[in-house]
Formats: C-alpha cells, sequence, structure tokens
C-alpha cells in the first residue's frame, strides 16, 4: 500500500494514455504483486511491461539470466508457461527487443513510464490489444 492506503496499480496511466489495465492476477505479477505493471507512489518500481509468455521467449530470457520459467516455490512463484501474462522489467523487455525475442505485449497493462525507455511506435508493433 502507499501513503494514501491504496494499493499500486489502480489510478497510474498505461502508453495509451488511459487508465492502467490489470496485466494478470493468475499467476500474480507486478513489482507488488498487485496483478498491475505498477511504478508505485515513488515511480522506482521497474516491471512495467505486460507480456505474454511465449516457449521462445521463456527460453530465451532463461538464457540470458533472467529464468522465468522454473519453479521457486520459496517465493511463491510456481514458473511460467507459454500464454501467461507477467509484468516484465522494462530493461529485460528492451534487451529482448534487441536479440529479436521481444515477447507481445497488452498495452493498456503496461505503464506509461515504460515510454522512457522505448517508443510507442515499438510497442505498437508487439501489441496483442489493439484493434
Amino acid at each position: 500500500m502507499n501513503e494514501q492506503g491504496r494499493f499500486p496499480g489502480p489510478g497510474e496511466i498505461n502508453v495509451l494514455g488511459e487508465a492502467l489495465q490489470p496485466c494478470s492476477h493468475d499467476p500474480l505479477t507486478g513489482f507488488y504483486r498487485t496483478g498491475f505493471c505498477a511504478a508505485g507512489p515513488d515511480h522506482a518500481a521497474v516491471h512495467l511491461v505486460c507480456i505474454e509468455a511465449s516457449a521462445e521467449f521463456l527460453v530465451y530470457s532463461k538464457a540470458a539470466g533472467n529464468d522465468l520459467s522454473t519453479p521457486m516455490p520459496q517465493f511463491g512463484f510456481a514458473g511460467l508457461v507459454p500464454g501467461d501474462r507477467w509484468c516484465l522489467v522494462a530493461g529485460r523487455w528492451v534487451q529482448a527487443h534487441q536479440a529479436g525475442m521481444a515477447p507481445r505485449v497488452y498495452l493498456r497493462a503496461t505503464n506509461r513510464e515504460v515510454l522512457g525507455l522505448v517508443p510507442l511506435a515499438t510497442l505498437k508493433g508487439y501489441a496483442l490489444d489493439l484493434n
């Protein structure tokens, strides 16, 4: 909870300039584990990009030193499987993009804070929720 007694996420803005939508409640994601890719009241959290994990991305991510597929029960983490939605660290998404392995994204659940690292036009090329 922040200083106003609210959980981070609701009230934040997505990359489209709209209210930030939840990314995933199963698995429960986000730095604050609220289901939102929230930056938080101090804008310190960097788990800002709502992705859909693919098998290829999970293999790449593990090889790049960010193992998202191996369960870690001591942290209540079951491990991601293809199709799971997850709030990915913005810098990790950029790294994957530069390697040609970036996962698809949900723009309505991706925090606008990521626009300091990634142009909206680039994100739109990976969007799963644009009509």
